[in-house]
């Protein structure tokens, strides 16, 4: 980075050091490449002209030329509002301010020439504008038209004068030092390969374009850039730990894998779960440290998966270990694994936050002697006095609920790292797994169990509240069991919506006791309560449970057909899927009812049509991701690399398929980076490798 690029902010006038600590605090702004690389979110076109009398639409941006024929001050002290009619001899709107009153009168002068640009509200049938931009037309001419760049700014910022404007103006000061250049980062042929202009060209066009033809040159050669480094960055560490870290070979198919295959295997393997397993045996018998994704939809098995790749452990002289980010889940995985190894004579114990200090002991000797060969548990495991004899697996379930650094612990379990297996069951589109998991081999188990039914999902509205109870009674009366689940626990006044207490005296009204029997779940509880109010509806023993989401993981019980999901537009599409798959896990048919208020956000509509269409979680993941962007679906603490300035995952993924497949050439062609013509790739690439931690060691 060139020395006028460092440059901190607190030296670049119209900026000085109280704003620049601002900038620093809110944005993390502290250089002037930071402040080049705050682009803007969207423009506006200052070249129209609109006309009053046209008509004007509520939430509108409009730009007016005229003149105002009055004002009228009201209120006093702080309450105190200046008003001005401002006409273009087509019609009038009306503008408010509520502050710098003094200032407007001293430069809005009745009589003159005006061009005023701001949003339209509607008050008592009056277009009003609140706190126009004003610029005057001076002998007769028109400021000139541009595309306005519109920064993202806060409440601080703008009480220092650091408004969209503010920092509009302290950019194009900084684009006008004579010093002002970036070093090309891209070499001639990928920007001849696909008509990229440069950078300094695209910083410059970004910032301050003509038309919209420069914002789609500039964004592009932008958000390549970003992309292509950010797949480099991704792949030359995984090459790093490939090429470094050696792994235990395990090589033997013992007694235990082949006993457990023959005679205890509760179904047949699927033809997606063979083939992973060749996957994962290839990678632990080839000296090089496993770290594969294993991705699979709800009840696609992955559990039966990890049992495999523990007992191939234990027949090579290891351990493994399976790491849950909730007790509930930590606690099911050991109650299916005790149920599925028992008679085997193979150890397997349970750690977690709850577990007693005298149990905790015995857990410990036992995991360090090499007694115990599968050790099950939540972050409990992560803790410094938690070792092991010869850890040779970690398999961490629903892996992105636990940040990067936390896994990271489980490094230093042994001399030589554990083989990694991190498992989801929420898919992940293909964009998003190319960046927040480039660095880790995938494999998918794309299909389910024989006899399990597609799930009938259905979308109704809080009208249909008696057809609902109807047909739960009905499924009640077929011997199944059904779960009803609310987003809350408590009243809100803010959100209208039936709170889980107010759901379950309904529900206790229409299904009464002692015809029927009903558990209920939520986060308040204490555990042993939730355990055993979970335990009955396992057993058989209730035949409603109404829960919040707490329910989303942790409970399998086969005989559940029906999923009820109250105000269902206040949860996300991954954990309405993730709902869904509660049911369905028998071999009867099973229903999901998807119930919201009538009135709904398009965002919403959209969601419970992809609800309704498909129970593919990879489709449901696509349209997961184009709502809420990366950082809501996975969380930004997943991947601790995902800092994207301008590019988009979800709108940007052909850009982003150019970027991956021309850094996998270029390493393809020159693994190191030493030819001359990918100078400048070096030079960056080593820039961004140095200040960023190698987290693909164990994510």
């Amino acid at each position: 980075m060139n020395s006028f690029l460092s440059k901190q902010l607190d030296y670049v006038k119209g900026i000085g050091p109280p704003r620049a600590e601002l900038l620093a605090s809110e944005f993390g702004l502290r250089n002037v490449n930071d402040l080049l690389q705050h682009y803007p979110y969207r423009y506006i076109d200052r070249s129209k002209i609109n006309r009053i009398g046209d008509g004007l639409a509520a939430g509108e941006y409009v730009q007016l030329r005229g003149g105002v024929a009055k004002f009228t001050t009201e209120g006093t002290g702080n309450k105190t509002r200046l008003r001005g009619l401002f006409s273009d001899g087509s019609g009038s709107v009306e503008l408010i301010w509520f502050k710098g009153i003094k200032w407007i009168k001293e430069i809005f002068l009745p009589g003159k020439d005006y061009v005023i640009y701001g949003k339209v509200s509607i008050f008592k049938n009056t277009p009003t504008i609140a706190h126009p931009e004003i610029e005057p037309v001076k002998g007769g001419v028109l400021p000139k038209g541009y595309l306005q760049p519109v920064y993202s700014t806060t409440e601080k910022l703008n009480k220092r004068g650091l408004n969209s404007r503010g920092i509009e103006k302290a950019i194009a000061g900084v684009l006008a030092y004579p010093d002002f250049y970036f070093e090309e980062t891209l070499p001639d042929f990928i920007r001849d390969e696909f008509k990229l202009i440069g950078k300094t060209q695209a910083v410059k066009l970004v910032h301050q374009p003509r038309n919209q033809n420069d914002v789609r040159h500039a964004e592009r050669r932008l958000k390549f850039e970003e992309l292509f480094f950010l797949q480099m960055e991704i792949l030359l560490k995984k090459e790093l730990r490939v090429k470094e870290i050696r792994g235990f070979v395990l090589e033997n198919v013992g007694e235990h894998f082949n006993a457990f295959y023959e005679k205890k295997l509760p179904f047949e393997l699927t033809g997606a779960q063979k083939r992973v397993m060749k996957e994962i045996r290839r990678d632990m018998k080839s000296g090089k440290q496993m770290n594969r994704l294993l991705q699979g939809d709800v009840g696609s098995g992955k559990t039966i998966v990890a049992t495999l790749c523990a007992l191939l452990a234990i027949d090579n002289g290891f351990q493994a270990t399976i790491m849950a980010p909730t007790e509930i889940l930590a606690k099911q995985h050991f109650e299916s694994l005790s149920e599925l190894l028992s008679d085997m004579g193979i150890g397997v114990a349970l750690l977690t936050g709850s577990t007693k200090t005298a149990r905790r002991r015995e857990i410990d000797e036992a995991c360090m002697d090499g007694t115990l060969n599968i050790l099950i548990g939540t972050h409990a495991l992560l803790e410094k006095k938690v070792r092991f004899k010869n850890l040779g697996l970690a398999v961490i379930d629903e892996q992105h609920r636990f940040g990067v650094a936390q896994r990271a612990r489980l490094w230093r379990k042994n001399k030589l790292p554990p083989h990694i297996l991190v498992m989801t069951a929420t898919p992940i589109p293909r964009t998003l797994a190319m960046t927040l998991y480039g660095d880790l081999e995938v494999s998918v188990i794309d299909e389910l169990p024989p006899g399990r039914k597609p799930i009938q999902t259905s979308h109704l509205f809080d009208s249909a509240r008696l057809r609902i109870f109807g047909f739960m009674e009905d499924q009640i009366r077929r011997g199944r069991q059904i779960y009803v689940v609310y987003p809350l626990i408590e009243e809100s006044a803010t959100l209208d919506l039936k709170d889980l207490m107010d759901g379950y005296e309904s529900i206790s009204r229409r299904f009464p006791k002692p015809d029927y029997q009903i558990s209920i779940v939520h986060g308040k509880m204490k555990a042993k309560d939730k355990d055993f109010e979970m335990n009955r509806f396992a057993k058989g023993e209730t035949q409603i449970m109404v829960a919040t989401t707490v329910i989303e993981v942790g409970v399998n019980v086969p005989n559940a057909t029906v999923m009820v999901i109250e105000s269902a537009q206040r949860f996300g599409l991954s954990q309405l899927h993730q709902l869904r798959g509660r049911v369905g896990r028998g071999g009867e048919q099973s229903y999901c009812l998807l119930v919201t208020d009538p009135k709904l956000s398009s965002d919403a509509r959209t969601r419970m049509k992809t609800m309704t269409q498909t129970n593919d979680g990879f489709k449901i993941a696509e349209v997961d991701l184009k709502l809420r962007g990366p950082g809501d679906l996975m969380g930004t603490q997943q991947s601790g690399i995902l800092d994207l300035k301008l590019a988009d995952l979800a709108q940007d993924s052909k850009i982003l398929v150019f970027a991956r497949n021309t850094a996998l050439e270029i390493l393809d062609e020159d693994p190191e980076l030493k030819m001359e013509k990918h100078e400048p790739i070096a030079k960056r690439a080593a820039e961004i490798i140095k200040n960023r931690p190698n987290w693909s060691l164990i994510s």
